[in-house]
């Protein structure tokens, strides 16, 4: 049994609230700490649409958890913090790019800010409820996904900083979702039945164009292109548009067309049928790895790339470019790899590293 300091990053859902339940069992002396962004819920919304991990409710439910553990418990202000993450979210989409704020946050503030907060309490292990592991090795600590295949949270913890792995505590990351239920509701925890979180924490209207007009805008009006150069409508800001998005194009066509890239320099958005979304290679930037050299001899090593937070990955090969950047080629057409995004590299279960999508080769050959 430990009798070692953990802090527990409780968002008010049933994962964390298991995660510290799990720690408390184990021995462990832990403390629950609740992030608020200072994003206010709009009038009306209902508690129960499944908003993110920071409303008011959820700092209640965070609480209530607490109080029934009998640990003690703190909600710190995040305001300014998660201000970095809305300003970073904003610019990318004004850069052409499509943002992951969650992985961000993951980064700057979850395992980033909050570190200075275990120091504070002088807690030798910071805990969450992601559905991931951690495990030793003789060369380090690796990361592997969690057990539940259809959970599995891994890829949004690629950014982590690898020296700080020996730190983190993942007690969920061998549980099926079906059993964390069923501890919160053996436990009596009263989050043991609550929908999970789906919604971006700080857009709680589920309106992020709103959120982009407040923080500087749209972007450049412009063109609606096809890849033969056609122009099939005029758009007021290039910001409000994604790589692979279909819905909300503003015009009618006689098959679906999607967003295949953007411009930020003209404003032009190209466009094209689902087939011409495929993407041969990416260059990833700020690439780190898990315990694991990736070769600086320029071969390929076979790898399974995930690059969106849906679980499971895809057949690829990677190779270094320098002690930044890696190319990553995949087997088959992949769809929607968009720039700004983070694309982490697998080999079985276990997370080799990742990086962030700086640019793509579509399959098209075209682009705006």
């Amino acid at each position: 049994m430990s009798t070692e300091r953990v802090l527990v990053a409780l968002s008010g859902g049933v994962d964390s609230s298991v995660a510290a339940l799990l720690l408390q069992q184990q021995g462990y002396e832990v403390i629950g700490v609740f992030l608020r962004n200072g994003i206010d819920k709009p009038l009306g919304a209902a508690a129960s649409n499944k908003q993110g991990c920071c409303s008011v409710e959820d700092s209640r439910d965070a609480a209530l958890v607490a109080d029934r553990l009998g640990i003690a418990f703190h909600a710190v202000d995040m305001e300014q913090e998660f201000d970095g993450i809305m300003d970073y979210f904003a610019g990318e989409y004004r850069r052409g790019h499509t943002p992951n704020p969650c992985v961000l946050c993951n980064r700057d503030i979850k395992f980033g800010a909050m570190w200075k907060l275990a120091d504070a309490v002088g807690a030798q292990y910071l805990a969450t409820g992601h559905y991931a592991r951690v495990i030793q090795s003789e060369q380090g600590a690796q990361l592997h996904r969690g057990l539940d295949a259809h959970k599995d949270q891994s890829y949004v913890l690629f950014p982590i900083g690898p020296e700080r792995l020996n730190r983190v505590l993942l007690p969920i990351g061998e549980l099926q979702k079906s059993k964390t239920r069923q501890l919160a509701e053996e436990a009596q925890l009263p989050v043991f039945d609550k929908p999970d979180s789906v919604e971006i924490c700080f857009v709680p209207s589920g309106d992020y164009r709103q959120l982009l007009r407040d923080r500087g805008g749209l972007g450049l009006p412009g063109r609606i292109v096809d890849i033969d150069g056609q122009e099939l409508a005029k758009h007021d800001g290039h910001a409000g548009f994604t790589r692979g998005q279909r819905r909300g194009l503003g015009f009618a066509y006689k098959h679906p067309m999607y967003v295949l890239d953007i411009n930020p320099e003209s404003g032009d958005v190209l466009v094209g049928p689902r087939e011409a979304t495929g993407c041969s290679s990416a260059v990833v930037r700020g690439f780190q790895a898990f315990a694991y050299d990736l070769p600086h001899d320029g071969n390929w090593v076979e790898v399974q790339a995930q690059f969106r937070s849906t679980p499971g990955g895809v057949p690829a090969s990677v190779k270094r470019l320098n002690d930044d950047s890696v190319e990553v080629r995949f087997a088959q057409r992949a769809d929607s790899v968009n720039p700004g995004q983070g694309l982490a590299v697998y080999q079985e279960q276990r997370l080799l590293g990742g990086g962030w999508i700086e640019s793509t080769e579509l399959d098209c050959g075209f682009q705006v």
